[in-house]
């Protein structure tokens, strides 16, 4: 195996993992909007997302990806915030 096979490898099991605990997320995701919904609460927390990010840029250990981490997770926030508003029509 060459080190682009091997790369590739590694890629696939990171991403097959990354989808499981995706999964997970939404379904912990869901558990939020339902509370919300009970509550009145909107579906946006500004507060909530920049204490998340600035937990997560803390432990992020190559501070050099910081920028495509954020990039990364603005799209699970961005799903994340979605799901729950279709939840909550």
């Amino acid at each position: 195996m060459n080190k682009l096979e091997e790369a590739r490898k590694i890629i696939n099991e990171i991403d097959e993992k990354m989808l499981h605990l995706f999964e997970e997320r939404m379904h912990a995701s869901k558990m939020v909007a339902e509370y919300k919904k009970e509550n009145g609460l909107p579906v946006f927390d500004g507060k909530r997302e920049q204490e998340i990010i600035s937990n997560h840029l803390e432990l992020l250990k190559d501070k050099k990806l910081a920028m495509y981490y954020l990039t990364f997770f603005d799209g699970v926030l961005t799903s994340s915030k979605d799901y729950q508003k279709d939840l909550l029509k």
